[in-house]
């Protein structure tokens, strides 16, 4: 059994990238983002040559907050749920390597800039519209189907794993990606913010939206909350062509 592994980073920042490893203890039920705390502590390379740290994000440390996706392996995952003694069992090998996303701007080593996702929400209007100081009286019953559904679109952690894995996300196109039209979805099942779905909907019709998903289904392949995404999109490209033809019809104000 191995008692030492090799993590391999891939670090710099643009346009000056490399490979940089070290050597660490193999401990129970370590996490790649403890492993690079010890980086942090102890910055010593596998030759013996101390470097400075390896800058990286992180938060909740317990797959919440999204903040530390990285690729393993050339996979997009959490950092604070990729057990190494797994990692290695499934490659085989004593070599973990770790790299930044590639579909968002680099800043340094593995930290990348996400704002076009937060961006995407904004222009999605993902949030509900509520003023505390008024009596709004009963809401809407929400049938447990719907609440069902609103929970697991409800944990999205905008960590961008999705749009890593999208082939539609590239340099060409500005398909905002899953988790933004997944939220629009969220947001229009809201007895509250359905007041606000046809906005929601028209911002889906913009380049961009949900008429540009290729349906790879990458997206829901690697989702670390295993939300059913690709559901989600087919559900909102109905619900766009239903908008779509309502505001064909529609009568213009006088």
């Amino acid at each position: 059994m191995l008692d030492r592994f090799i993590l391999k980073v891939f670090r710099g920042i643009p346009q000056n990238q490399y490979w940089e490893e070290f050597e660490l203890e193999l401990t129970p039920f370590l996490n790649l983002t403890t492993a690079l705390l010890q980086v942090q502590k102890n910055p010593v390379n596998k030759e013996k040559r101390k470097v400075t740290p390896v800058a990286w994000e992180q938060g909740c440390l317990e797959e919440v907050c999204g903040s530390c996706t990285v690729l393993v392996n050339g996979r997009p995952r959490q950092g604070c749920t990729a057990l190494v003694h797994k990692i290695l069992e499934e490659t085989g090998g004593s070599v973990i390597t770790i790299a930044p996303m590639t579909k968002f701007p680099l800043v340094k080593d593995l930290v990348v800039d996400r704002d076009q996702m937060f961006e995407s929400l904004k222009k999605v209007h993902a949030w509900v519209d509520a003023d505390d100081s008024l009596d709004r009286g009963p809401q809407s019953k929400i049938s447990p189907a719907i609440q069902d559904v609103r929970y697991e679109l409800s944990t999205c952690m905008t960590c961008g794993c999705c749009l890593e894995a999208c082939p539609q996300i590239n340099q060409h196109t500005k398909f905002m990606g899953a988790a933004a039209i997944s939220q629009v979805r969220l947001f229009n099942a809201d007895p509250i913010g359905k007041l606000q779905s046809e906005k929601r909907l028209r911002s889906l019709m913009e380049e961009g939206g949900v008429a540009e998903c290729g349906n790879s289904q990458n997206c829901v392949a690697v989702c670390p909350k295993k939300i059913s995404l690709t559901e989600s999109i087919a559900f909102m490209q109905r619900e766009v062509n239903k908008q779509a033809v309502k505001d064909l019809f529609s009568v213009p104000d006088a």
